[in-house]
């Protein structure tokens, strides 16, 4: 997904949950906050808090540097969007706008007994992509019950998820039910497949392990047909070799 197009929508969206007017956060809620997060991650993580009116980053810890190489002072709303990886802007995208009709329908004191939990992949200083899991929970609202700030912690999971398709899962505490995997359906998501009828048809015979030639005769095609329904596969979704195709077919659940 194109980084304008990504950028204008997740704006759109947090604009929708936003409220003009917003308290200072206490800074002792924001110590209690960060002696919790120690408790629960897997790997090197970052934390920040998120103003939903301005749209921007309040804080973010220093533990940036560790995880991505970036300085806290190079995050911004911009920038972190900037690094998420294209093919999984859309996902992000939708798991924000399904998050955004979801949890309002909650009464405000269960709101804050969720942790929404996802993952994507984002680009590190150096030019790698790692995967990491985003936990999110709502510490403030406004009088008028619209969400003021969140907290967020970002952890790098690629060690127990170096590939697949990003989930969302919303996390119940103190004895709230908790929605894993949500099967979220959106026209943003479905976007990412471009391949054609014919495209699918010789890729899932490139499962079964069928060469080009086979797979011509199969279809009542050429190779030479065959051959350039491969290289389009390969030149739509920017990968290397038809091992990659097929992974990646399988991970989206394209056949």
């Amino acid at each position: 997904m194109k980084l304008k197009l990504f950028a204008d929508e997740i704006n759109k969206v947090w604009k929708s949950v936003a409220t003009e007017n917003i308290a200072e956060f206490p800074q002792v809620e924001l110590e209690l906050y960060k002696k919790i997060l120690t408790f629960f991650q897997v790997g090197d993580y970052f934390y920040y808090i998120f103003n939903f009116k301005d749209r921007e980053f309040e804080l973010i810890s220093d533990g940036v540097e560790t995880v991505l190489g970036y300085m806290p002072s190079d995050f911004t709303t911009d920038f972190y969007l900037d690094i998420i990886h294209p093919d999984d802007r859309p996902y992000f995208l939708s798991f924000e706008s399904y998050t955004a009709r979801f949890l309002p329908q909650m009464p405000l004191d269960k709101i804050i007994k969720y942790k929404v939990r996802s993952d994507y992949r984002i680009k590190k200083k150096n030019g790698d992509y790692i995967r990491v899991m985003h936990q999110a929970l709502t510490i403030q609202f406004e009088d008028n019950g619209t969400v003021a700030r969140s907290l967020g912690v970002l952890t790098d999971i690629t060690h127990l998820k170096p590939d697949g398709k990003p989930v969302l899962s919303y996390i119940g505490m103190d004895g709230e039910p908790s929605y894993l995997d949500v099967d979220v359906k959106s026209m943003f998501i479905d976007s990412q497949e471009t391949l054609t009828q014919r495209e699918k048809q010789v890729l899932r015979l490139l499962v079964e392990g069928k060469a080009s030639k086979e797979i011509g005769v199969i279809l009542n095609i050429s190779k030479q047909t065959v051959d350039t329904h491969r290289k389009n596969m390969l030149n739509k979704n920017n990968l290397s070799n038809t091992g990659e195709l097929i992974a990646k077919a399988i991970r989206q659940g394209w056949i």
